[in-house]
């Protein structure tokens, strides 16, 4: 556990502004970067907190496109979404920034110069994929194709999200443009690389040997093979309009490769946050006694563990990350996340959707985190977290506690009587919850405080002061103290995981606010007799299937527009002759009476008139339409149906009614506009 103050820089990767934030980013990146965080200033460290926005990547002139907007007009909207999520979710950074910052314009640019004037980089000409219709180079997500590596279809021209694997566009298989869909051409093009081969023998020393008992083995593991592979010089410019000019001569047209760019983010965003703060930047990122920390998703581990290391080593006089905890991927309701198909739970939304219970998303993707491997979020275990375990067992305790208190004793602490030995057992907790922290386990760190809770709720349970307190009040004396020093406990241990809990406990017991995470080991007496304490709230509440049923229903909507999107229309059937077609009877009519067949679940009675008579149609649309809703319908009938049976419905079907579905899978009928168009006009 930290004893002494240390200075730490804590970066979280920055999200494109091409969409909002999803569960997967959060679970990934930023809750357990905002846990060490705050863990680390409580126990009294310097840190800086750093992120902002990446607005230079290729997929933000990708979604203005497909938008029909400007791309400023996409970071801008995304941006201000982004922002403000992170601070109602509670992520505590100490500076959000964007890449659109004139600061970062010139911290980058000068980042770049000094290595050009130095000469680290290799200029070369090379081929490079081309789009002639679209008169423009295919960089990055401009292009798409099979991986090299793992065969899948469709790959970026950066990067294959299937596998994982750094790509050019040129290695693809098979590749097309994104913009046109056509088959590139090959353009020569003058670049800038950096000759990662130089940096082999130091990424070697400093992470495969130097770090391979202490970064996790996913990190590890894939740097490794990275470097035993053999790296080669990766370019550091791009064709592009968006992004940073190159600030050399002759590189008109070309703007810095975004994963060059992006990373530097971290040092402009804490010389933004240092200039407001009236403090010093350098020593956060040139002071070998600061401890810099990447907290990053998977896909990103070669960009932070190699080439920013190389840059940063290139650049001479930057620190280099202490740990790079990246974690794997977060999968919703058994399927990958997407940001294109819609397939997420949004921030934004979800806290629309729930408001007061950020904490609750926050512990379900803590205690689900996918840490060492791929993790599911489902909203059934979402339920269940909050239910059985923030409800049932630390907001049960807290509440046991508060009311129990102003029962016996009007809220107003009362004297100790008696040794207990859980308030020896509480005294262990900040060590091992540190621990874990500092480990970065923090799934495992925050079962140890639930496990407080429960020492808590069973502390009670053995003692049952709701039994004792006339027979003898005096040790439920001792019995209230003891669990209040436990609330108290919780209260300070729960902030990094839990932090509008923690401050409505620490409103609740009317807490010192000097109280500190190294106090709960060290004081005997966390909250004194004679204290008066604030009146019970309720900490959590559960949630009911029917909530948890309507973003199922969201998610089973989703699923259903991209099956439509992507459904390819039934092939023609055989010919027809002329003839067959004039067999068809079809006329306009009016549904007049509608039922629901009992004990069916699709099927609805209707009488048509059909302008000729008044006839029984059986119709399977019962799950798209209530009774109600189809009288009055005007609809288009096959009239000339031979006469089907239908045992449930005790009535013969007399005809067809014809009906098709929207691209979201919703049944319409297929009926005439025109008003004047009466029953039984004859469709041709």
């Amino acid at each position: 556990m930290s004893q002494n103050k240390q200075r730490y820089t804590i970066t979280a990767a920055l999200p494109y502004t091409n969409g909002p934030i999803h569960i997967g980013h959060l679970a990934g990146v930023y809750v357990p970067a905002d846990i060490y965080a705050r863990y680390l200033r409580l126990t009294g460290n310097d840190v800086a907190f750093m992120c902002g926005s990446d607005e230079h990547g290729v997929a933000i002139p990708m979604r203005a496109k497909k938008e029909g907007v400007s791309p400023q007009d996409i970071i801008d909207k995304y941006h201000g979404i982004i922002k403000k999520s992170f601070e109602d979710f509670g992520i505590s950074f100490d500076n959000y920034s964007r890449t659109s910052a004139e600061i970062h314009h010139k911290t980058a640019s000068d980042f770049f110069k000094k290595l050009y004037e130095d000469g680290e980089f290799v200029e070369e000409v090379t081929e490079q994929l081309y789009d002639a219709e679209a008169d423009q180079f295919l960089a990055d997500r401009f292009v798409v194709g099979t991986c090299p590596k793992c065969g899948h279809e469709e790959a970026y021209g950066d990067q294959c999200e299937n596998c994982g694997s750094s790509l050019s566009g040129t290695e693809l298989i098979n590749p097309k443009s994104k913009i046109t869909g056509n088959v590139p051409t090959l353009k020569q093009t003058k670049h800038w690389f950096l000759p990662l081969d130089k940096y082999s023998d130091f990424l070697n020393e400093w992470i495969v040997e130097g770090h391979k008992k202490d970064w996790k083995p996913n990190v590890h593991g894939q740097v490794k093979s990275w470097v035993d592979d053999g790296l080669r010089p990766r370019a550091v410019t791009r064709d592009l309009d968006w992004g940073i000019p190159v600030p050399v001569e002759g590189a008109e047209g070309k703007v810095l490769y975004v994963w060059f760019d992006a990373p530097i983010g971290y040092i402009s965003a804490t010389k933004e946050w240092a200039a407001r703060e009236g403090k010093d930047w350098e020593p956060y990122w040139k002071d070998e006694n600061t401890k810099l920390v990447h907290f990053i998703g998977k896909d990103n581990i070669v960009f932070h563990c190699i080439i920013f290391p190389s840059m940063l080593k290139a650049h001479g006089d930057y620190i280099l990350p202490d740990n790079v905890p990246a974690n794997e991927f977060l999968n919703l309701e058994g399927n990958k996340l997407s940001t294109s198909k819609n397939w997420a739970v949004w921030l934004h939304e979800y806290l629309e959707d729930f408001p007061g219970k950020e904490d609750v998303l926050r512990y379900t993707l803590t205690a689900n985190a996918p840490e060492s491997k791929d993790n599911d979020f489902t909203w059934k275990d979402f339920q269940t977290r909050n239910n059985s375990e923030l409800v049932a067992i630390l907001g049960n305790f807290i509440n046991r506690v508060i009311v129990l208190t102003h029962k016996y004793y009007d809220g107003i602490v009362p004297e100790s009587a008696g040794n207990y030995e859980e308030l020896e057992q509480v005294k262990h907790f900040p060590d091992v919850i540190a621990s874990s922290i500092e480990r970065y386990r923090f799934r495992e760190a925050s079962q140890e405080l639930m496990n407080l809770a429960r020492l808590g709720n069973k502390f009670l349970q053995d003692n049952e002061p709701w039994k004792k307190i006339k027979e003898d009040p005096e040790t439920v004396k001792g019995i209230m103290y003891v669990a209040l020093q436990i609330a108290s406990a919780i209260a300070v241990l729960s902030e990094p995981f839990l932090p509008f809990t923690a401050n409505k406990l620490k409103n609740m017991l009317s807490l010192d606010t000097d109280l500190g995470w190294n106090d709960i080991s060290t004081k005997y007496i966390l909250i004194p007799t004679g204290h008066k304490i604030n009146p019970a709230e309720l900490l959590f509440d559960k949630i009911d299937d029917k909530t948890i049923q309507a973003q199922l229903d969201k998610l089973e909507a989703t699923k259903k527009a991209n099956e439509a999107a992507n459904r390819v229309p039934d092939p023609q059937k055989e010919i027809a002759t002329f003839d067959d077609f004039t067999k068809l009877d079809l006329r306009v009519g009016t549904i007049i009476e509608a039922e629901k067949v009992r004990k069916t679940k699709k099927l609805l009675k209707l009488t048509v008139d059909t302008g000729l008579d008044k006839r029984t149609i059986v119709s399977g649309i019962a799950e798209s339409f209530t009774p109600e809703e189809v009288i009055g319908k005007r609809v288009t009938v096959l009239i000339n149906l031979a006469p089907r049976a239908f045992k449930k419905a005790k009535a013969d079907s007399q005809g067809m009614i014809l009906m098709t579905e929207t691209p979201e899978g919703k049944l319409v009928f297929v009926n005439p506009d025109e008003d004047n168009v009466k029953n039984g006009e004859t469709i041709n």
